[in-house]
C-alpha cells in the first residue's frame, strides 16, 4: 500500500471551514464529502449542524482522531489550526491560498515547520486536493454542476494547477475516457509530484499517468521517480514555464522556481520519459494511452476514403518520425485485383467515396503483418459507411494486437460511431494530424 493511500482512501475526514451553503467553497466540499461514505466532522463555530451532520465549534471538541483534515480557512489562521490538530490526524490537505505564491514565504515556512513537528504528510497549500472516483472521495471546491467529473477509468491526473485539472476533466469526459484519480498539489510544501509518481506507480486501477508541472523542487529525485514510474506504465508530462515570462508566471502561481526548460527537456529525452509539447497533444496522448497499451515499431498503414486527408496524415507521420512505407508488391497486386480499378492501392490506401465498410477490413487483414500501427480515416457522410464499421475494426484490433486509431469527419452518424469505437477502446480524433500524434504515442 502507498504511504499516501490515506489521502485517496480515508475512513474519516475533518473539514475546517465547512459552510452551510454551496455558494461558499466550504459548502461545496462538504456536500462532496457526504458522498464518500466515511465519517465527516465539519468544523464551524456558527452552526450546531451542517447538511445533516453535527458541527463542531473547534477541532478540540471532535471526540475522535481522523485520517485527514482539510483546511479551508484564511492563510493567517492556518498555523493556529495546525497546532490544534496535533495528534488528531494522520494527514493534511491545505486548500487555502495566500502563501508563497503571493510572496508570503515566511508564513509558508512556518506551516512547513509545524507540519514537520506534527510528523504527518501534507498536500498543498494553495491546492485543489484529491479526487478518487472509485471511492467517490472528492475535495475539489468546484461544484459538479459546473465541473462535471469524468467517469471511473484508468488515467491518473497530477497537476500543480487546479485550472489544468478542470481542463483535463472536461477533455477526458468528451473523449469518453475516465480517471482513476486526480490530485492538484499546489505549492508542494511537503507532498510533491515525485511522491505522487510513486503512489500511482503502485495503484492497480491506474494504467497511465498524466502530469502537469510548472516547477520542480528536487530535480534529481523527480527524474528518478519519473523514470521508475515510466518503466511500469506510461507517464506523460506537460511542462509549463518554458520561456522567461512563463517562468515568472509559474513562480507567482505556486511560489516555486520553474528552472530552465531546455535542461528539463533534454533530461526527459535522455531518460526516455514522454513529454507533450502542448495541452492538445497531452489530451490526445492521454486518450490513446488510456485506450491501448504502447507497442514497438514505426511503420504506419493509412487507409482512407478521402485522398486529401490521407496526404495530410502522411505529412504528419513524416513530422512525427513515423514511416509510411510502401505496400509489399505481391499484396498490392492482390488488393488491386480485389478492388475496383479506381481505388488507390498505395500507402495511403484510398478507398474513395464508393467504399463499403468491409473494404477497410479487407485491406487490414491483408496487411496486418506488414505494419506496426494503423490509421483509419473515414468520412461517414457517404452511404457505404455505417455503424458496422466499428465492430469490424474492433475485431481486427483484438486479433492483430497492434495500435489502431481513427479519424472521423463530421456527419449525422459520427457521434454514434465515435461512441462505438471508443467503447471498443479505439480512440477517435477530429483531424488526421491529431490522429497521427495519438498513434505516435502508442509506438516506440
Amino acid at each position: 500500500m502507498s504511504s499516501l493511500d490515506l489521502f485517496f482512501n480515508p475512513r474519516s475526514v475533518i473539514l475546517i471551514g465547512a459552510a452551510h451553503t454551496e455558494i461558499k467553497f466550504g459548502g461545496i466540499v462538504l456536500r462532496n464529502l457526504l458522498r464518500f461514505g466515511g465519517k465527516v466532522f465539519p468544523v464551524n463555530p456558527k452552526y450546531p449542524e451542517l447538511m445533516g451532520l453535527k458541527a463542531y465549534p473547534t477541532v478540540s471538541e471532535i471526540p475522535e482522531q481522523a485520517d485527514l483534515a482539510i483546511i479551508m480557512r484564511p492563510a493567517p489562521e492556518v498555523p493556529g489550526i495546525l497546532r490544534e490538530l496535533k495528534g488528531k490526524v494522520r494527514g493534511l490537505i491545505i486548500i487555502s491560498s495566500g502563501f508563497a505564491e503571493i510572496g508570503e514565504t515566511a508564513l509558508q515556512d512556518e506551516v512547513r515547520g509545524i507540519v514537520k513537528e506534527m510528523g504527518v504528510r501534507m498536500l498543498g497549500p494553495n491546492c485543489m486536493g484529491v479526487y478518487n472516483p472509485h471511492r467517490r472521495f472528492d475535495t475539489f471546491f468546484l461544484p459538479p454542476s459546473r465541473l462535471k467529473r469524468p467517469k471511473r477509468g484508468n488515467a491518473a491526473l497530477i497537476s500543480q494547477s487546479g485550472a489544468l485539472i478542470s481542463c483535463l476533466f472536461n477533455a477526458l469526459r468528451t473523449s469518453h475516457a475516465g480517471a482513476s484519480g486526480a490530485v492538484g498539489y499546489g505549492n508542494a510544501v511537503d507532498i510533491n509530484e515525485s511522491d505522487l509518481f510513486d503512489h500511482f506507480a503502485d495503484d492497480a486501477k491506474t494504467d497511465v499517468v498524466v502530469s502537469y508541472v510548472e516547477s520542480v523542487g528536487d530535480g534529481r529525485r523527480f527524474i528518478e521517480r519519473a523514470k521508475a514510474l515510466s518503466e511500469k506504465k506510461p507517464l506523460l508530462i506537460l511542462k509549463a514555464g518554458k520561456g522567461a515570462s512563463g517562468q515568472t508566471a509559474a513562480s507567482s502561481h505556486t511560489g516555486r522556481l520553474a528552472g530552465r526548460y531546455e535542461v528539463f527537456h533534454s533530461i526527459l529525452k535522455r531518460f526516455g520519459i514522454r513529454e507533450a509539447v502542448d495541452f492538445e497533444e497531452l489530451i490526445d496522448a492521454t486518450k490513446a494511452l488510456s485506450c491501448q497499451r504502447p507497442s514497438r515499431g514505426s511503420r504506419i498503414l493509412i487507409i482512407t476514403n478521402g485522398g486529401g486527408l490521407g496526404v495530410l496524415a502522411a505529412d504528419e507521420c513524416m513530422k512525427q518520425g513515423l514511416e509510411v512505407t510502401n505496400l509489399p508488391g505481391e499484396k498490392r497486386e492482390r488488393l488491386k485485383k480485389t478492388f475496383p480499378g479506381f481505388y488507390g492501392i498505395n500507402n495511403p490506401v484510398d478507398l474513395t467515396a464508393q467504399v463499403q465498410d468491409r473494404d477497410y477490413l479487407t485491406v487490414l487483414d491483408e496487411l496486418k503483418d506488414d505494419f506496426d500501427g494503423f490509421l483509419i480515416i473515414a468520412l461517414p457522410n457517404i452511404p457505404g459507411i455505417s455503424l458496422e464499421l466499428a465492430g469490424l475494426i474492433k475485431g481486427f484490433r483484438e486479433t492483430a494486437g497492434k495500435p489502431v486509431v481513427i479519424n472521423l469527419s463530421d456527419s449525422s452518424i459520427t457521434p454514434k460511431l465515435t461512441a462505438l469505437f471508443e467503447k471498443a477502446r479505439i480512440p477517435v480524433y477530429l483531424s488526421p494530424e491529431r490522429a497521427v500524434r495519438g498513434l505516435r504515442t502508442l509506438l516506440s
